[in-house]
């Protein structure tokens, strides 16, 4: 008996023929070097594989009907190893929905959970069927669809951009455009992401970050607190690996599934911006002894999770359950999954939520070198992503600075976060750690390496964020003292408690005109601050307009006007977006901002940190004031590319001495974020003001000043 490769049954159809019959259907052993399911010239292969299962049985189901037509048991001549492959004929992928049934040990104190009745859907799922309104209850079991992948990418080339010439820009599809005020006609969907490409190319930034859009059952756990009705619409709770969120179309999509999620990575790649997935493989919605059994249980659940002595699941993700990554079959699958990604939906890169766990041993142990860490960076299909960590996990694990990088990893920067917002806020303990992160963070991920061809500094591995999908934004960072997430039904129990965020004088929204002039005042300074930092910036969507989620820093639930971003507010505070499209541009034209250059032929140092006198070498360790400077020999520009950064955080002007020139040009400012007495806080070409040596940084402010040639 011939078994045919993958390619060849792709490429010989006519020639592959029937050996059997199993349920009316003709049959013959498929493909079992290729998981899923794949549809062929009338016909279809079906792989699954078990380790600890005894049988499997393939279910064939009518669109949307809960009882199976047809049940074609696997012989046992159709396996090899612990892989069942069956090519079946006769089918048309339009026609059928299809799941499986896996029999064997029911012994959970072993880890079994082996059912024969259960259905199951197929880890390796590209659709999942069942597609339904965004808030609809699923009904009835999960099945999966085959895909017919028609997409044609051209000869779009992957980016080559480094992840230190990103601005990434964080956002979550459904709640990006989902508000009335969004303007675009496919509301919550990948098209009306599509829609505001323009406004994202006007704002400037090159990388979108979205959040999960793997599919996921938002319903699970739905519940209703004081008449609004809840929903986990983050999307952290992953029911398929491989298959699209179906409820982000906007239409439907039978067996074309991702076609519109493809549309727009491919618009996105067309306009210069770049595409990052938020992927989550710490855990998945099966959740813990109490969850639904629905795929990865049915089919080895002592292989796919991380299991206690006794059977029971560690829960290092603190979401019951925790996926046993570093398992051979798993990584298999985590590799499998973002090679699919990458090839079939050109993704850029993937940040990992909670990464430290995909370091842990099956027992839970941290490794000292994570096989599943060092696979992905060597991977050659994953050559040129973006690997990003957020280097902890909820059993503690802290790697920030430490994450096993193998030279590849970058990490979301948590001391950064902490550092800066406190910093900013006033506590003048944070100067040095400031300082630190201002300058990319060189004592966490200091020195420079290389990889034969390229040299990397150490920034290069680090994203600088003061924002993200998890606390408040940058409005409520200064509008709130604590944390206000009553509407989340838990008693304002759940969502971080240290926020190190400052309300400027008075709780919640106010019509104080002083307090709001300063709340103003502290977005722009952290918007200053975070644009002239070494690293990768990254802010979340709807900051640069002053988005509110009125005090709740974990709308994880929240599928209404707390967390859908209200577009009415960038008329309102049209001078904070140009502010943030401002720096950002800023950014983009200062090379020296976001790599080391050759030194500076005016012999300024490549990097120098003080408080506010230039020729001192040291910062207080409680400086109320700091200064950062880079400087470096841009070759494209042909002249040195000078920029100085000064923060004062203290609630009285001071005077600052800037660094002396020699042979290098002349000091202007070109952000003041206080501004000037006609309320200008930009000086765009033909405007900018010529510094002298000094200048009084009024109070809690920061100014960006450059230096221009003679």
């Amino acid at each position: 008996m011939r078994l045919y490769t993958h390619k060849e049954m792709l490429s010989l159809p006519t020639q592959v023929t029937p050996m059997g019959e199993i349920s009316g259907y003709p049959v013959r052993p498929g493909m079992f070097d290729t998981n899923g399911a794949i549809a062929l010239s009338g016909s279809v292969n079906f792989t699954v594989h078990t380790r600890y299962g005894t049988s499997c049985e393939l279910l064939l189901f009518h669109r949307e009907e809960e009882e199976p037509y047809a049940v074609l048991p696997f012989p046992d001549e159709y396996k090899i190893g612990d892989v069942y492959s069956m090519i079946v004929f006769g089918l048309n992928v339009e026609d059928f929905e299809y799941a499986y049934r896996i029999d064997g040990p029911y012994e959970p104190e072993k880890g079994h959970l082996f059912d024969r009745k259960q259905v199951l859907l197929d880890p390796y799922a590209k659709a999942v069927a069942g597609q339904r309104l965004w808030g609809e209850s699923k009904s009835g079991s999960y099945r999966a669809r085959v895909v017919r992948d028609v997409f044609d990418w051209g000869d779009m080339p992957q980016s080559n951009r480094t992840l230190s010439d990103l601005v990434i820009y964080e956002l979550h599809v459904r709640n990006f455009t989902r508000h009335e005020s969004s303007g675009v006609e496919h509301k919550g969907t990948f098209n009306g992401l599509k829609e505001k490409i323009p406004y994202l190319k006007e704002l400037g930034i090159n990388a979108v970050e979205l959040m999960p859009v793997f599919e996921f059952d938002e319903t699970v756990n739905a519940r209703e607190v004081n008449g609004r009705r809840l929903l986990e619409c983050w999307g952290y709770n992953t029911v398929s690996f491989f298959a699209p969120n179906t409820s982000y179309a906007s239409t439907r999509e039978y067996n074309h599934e991702g076609t519109e999620l493809k549309e727009l990575i491919y618009e996105l790649h067309e306009n210069g911006i770049e595409v990052i997935l938020d992927v989550v493989f710490n855990h998945t919605a099966e959740g813990n002894e109490n969850g639904r059994v629905f795929s990865f249980k049915g089919f080895d659940n002592k292989v796919y999770y991380m299991l206690t002595p006794d059977g029971n699941y560690y829960n290092f993700s603190g979401c019951g359950n925790t996926l046993n990554c570093n398992h051979p079959i798993v990584q298999q699958m985590i590799m499998e999954c973002l090679r699919y990604w990458t090839v079939n939906y050109r993704v850029d890169g993937f940040r990992f939520d909670l990464a430290s766990i995909l370091g842990r041993n099956e027992d839970g142990s941290p490794m000292n070198n994570p096989p599943l860490l060092k696979s992905l960076a060597y991977d050659p299909i994953l050559h040129n992503v973006k690997l990003i960590a957020e280097a902890w996990d909820a059993g503690g694990m802290y790697q920030v600075g430490r994450f096993p990088a193998s030279k590849r990893w970058a990490e979301w920067n948590g001391r950064y976060r902490d550092a800066i917002r406190g910093y900013l806020k006033g506590d003048c303990w944070e100067a040095w750690n400031a300082a630190w992160s201002i300058s990319g963070s060189g004592d966490l991920y200091g020195g420079y390496y290389s990889d034969g061809e390229n040299n990397y500094a150490g920034y290069n591995s680090c994203v600088n964020f003061l924002t993200c999908h998890d606390g408040f934004t940058m409005k409520d960072l200064y509008t709130y003292n604590d944390k206000h997430n009553e509407a989340n039904g838990w008693g304002n129990t759940d969502g971080a408690n240290d926020n190190r965020s400052w309300n400027c004088g008075w709780e919640g929204e106010t019509d104080n005109p002083e307090v709001m002039a300063l709340r103003r005042r502290m977005i722009r300074n952290a918007c200053a601050v975070l644009m002239c930092s070494r690293g990768t910036p990254m802010f979340l969507a709807g900051d640069e307009f002053g988005n509110t989620q009125f005090g709740n820093n974990n709308c994880y639930c929240q599928d209404n006007e707390i967390s859908w971003l209200d577009w009415r507010l960038l008329e309102k505070n049209r001078e904070l977006f140009e502010f943030f499209k401002y720096m950002i541009a800023f950014r983009m034209d200062h090379r020296i901002i976001r790599e080391k250059l050759p030194d500076a032929v005016c012999g300024m140092e490549a990097l120098h940190t003080h408080d506010v006198n230039a020729e001192k070498m040291d910062i207080d360790k409680d400086a109320r004031t700091i200064s950062v400077s880079f400087a470096g020999y841009d070759r494209k520009k042909g002249r040195d590319d000078i920029v100085y950064l000064s923060v004062n955080t203290f609630w009285e002007p001071v005077n600052i001495t800037l660094p002396r020139l020699q042979r290098a040009g002349f000091w202007y400012l070109y952000v003041d974020t206080y501004g000037d007495q006609n309320g200008r806080f930009c000086y765009p070409a033909g405007q900018e003001i010529r510094i002298d040596g000094n200048y009084t940084l009024r109070p809690r402010s920061v100014a960006v000043f450059s230096v221009k040639p003679y």
